[in-house]
């Protein structure tokens, strides 16, 4: 959490904190000031001390917003930093930064380096500032590993909050799609048709998911998968906009929107065969059904969550599958982690890989995703179920968003 900012600091030895970029798409300013529209902001944050944030002054009313120590541009004369640097901007930007660390008490020692901006912009501006202050020194933490991430990692009740309703919005829109797909009418090749009917495509439905999740006031900031047969079977295909929507086909439909302004997110998947479902089909979602049902009987409160992979992998082989477990970076079968934390980054700590230290565990509150799945594109299909879980501070595990996991979606006008 945001309290524990300071003690992974000390940690990790950093004597100050730098954060560049807009509030908004950008998860450690967003975690710091709240979010808002404040663009090609500065944050500085000494260990020990409050953070401060230098904005402009057009977005002063924004800035306050995040309850933060303000200090605006303006009090630094660009003209006459724009003189001195003989008109260099890189240069004028790291003199600048210089007088805006001095203002936040920070002279020397080590800096984590933090934010979403032009990298360009930021690499020519701190090789300046190395120079003009040659008793700093700028760290880069691996992204997976950085302060942020970990203070990232447990979230308190607020952000919770925050993620559930996105949950609402998410299942509200997968409902419609569901709805919108039952109601079609289908011709003799099994083709869904729409209102004028023309073949319905997985792009049309693509329109439909981006309008209704706009129209619900949230945003795709890391886009969404809704891909039918041999897409379906590849785990992180978009789905092709040009494929039909038939009968009897699975579609894995994985959707994860995120507030407006790049805030919280959600993610969530379920897998569909409308009308009816071949046997192999039924058979191959039957298995993941199994194990995600297995898996909300057994997960406990602090354990390695990695142990939970495991134990996806050794039932998927019990059944003939090829996994990480046995198969370096196998293609089909079981053929990626079984989840990873959600909150301002849709993929975010704990992961749940075979690799990661017992470090990433289901603590109490982290918010996971539990996703096994099974792939086979060249058989056309491929399924995936998941949901979003928060570990409770009672240690319970509870899902955010309630939804059918119905495989076969019946169609209202249609009979087989």
């Amino acid at each position: 959490m945001k309290s524990d900012l300071d003690a992974l600091m000390k940690t990790r030895n950093l004597d100050a904190l730098i954060v560049f970029g807009n509030a908004e798409h950008n998860p450690p300013m967003t975690y710091l000031t709240g979010g808002g529209h404040v663009s090609h902001a500065t944050l500085i944050k000494k260990q020990g001390d409050a953070a401060i944030l230098f904005h402009g002054d057009m977005e002063r009313d924004e800035a306050a917003k995040s309850g933060l120590k303000l200090i605006s541009y303006s009090k630094y004369d660009f003209d006459a930093l724009s003189k001195k640097s003989n008109k260099d901007d890189l240069l004028t930007g790291a003199l600048r930064c210089e007088l805006m660390l001095a203002d936040a008490g920070v002279n020397s020692g080590r800096v984590g380096v933090y934010g979403t901006y032009d990298l360009s912009a930021v690499f020519g501006i701190l090789s300046h500032l190395q120079k003009l202050m040659p008793a700093m020194e700028f760290i880069g933490e691996a992204r997976e590993d950085s302060i942020f991430m970990h203070a990232m990692e447990t979230k308190d009740e607020s952000e919770v909050a925050r993620i559930r309703k996105m949950g609402k919005i998410t299942t509200e829109v997968v409902g419609k799609i569901a709805n919108f797909l039952t109601s079609c009418n289908v011709n003799a090749d099994e083709v869904l048709l729409n209102d004028d009917s023309s073949p319905l495509t997985v792009g049309d439905v693509h329109a439909k998911i981006r309008l209704w999740v706009a129209e619900h006031g949230a945003e795709l900031p890391s886009g969404f998968i809704f891909a039918i047969g041999h897409d379906a079977g590849v785990p992180h295909s978009s789905g092709n906009p040009t494929d039909l929507m038939k009968l009897g086909q699975t579609i894995v439909f994985d959707i994860y929107p995120a507030e407006a302004g790049g805030g919280y997110y959600y993610d969530f998947t379920r897998t569909w065969s409308l009308g009816y479902a071949t046997p192999e089909a039924q058979e191959l979602f039957d298995q993941v059904k199994e194990i995600f049902e297995k898996l909300n009987d057994n997960f406990d409160l602090n354990a390695p969550f990695k142990n939970y992979q495991k134990m996806v992998c050794e039932f998927f082989e019990s059944k003939g599958h090829k996994t990480p477990l046995h198969t370096k970076s196998p293609v089909e079968g079981y053929v990626h982690g079984l989840g990873h934390g959600v909150g301002l980054n849709i993929h975010e700590r704990p992961f749940s890989s075979l690799s990661n230290g017992d470090d990433h565990r289901l603590a109490p509150g982290v918010v996971i995703t539990s996703e096994p799945g099974l792939y086979y594109p060249e058989k056309g299909m491929g399924f995936r179920i998941e949901d979003t879980l928060w570990v409770r501070p009672d240690g319970k595990m509870e899902t955010l968003a309630e939804y059918p996991y119905d495989f076969v979606l019946p169609m209202k006008n249609w009979k087989k």
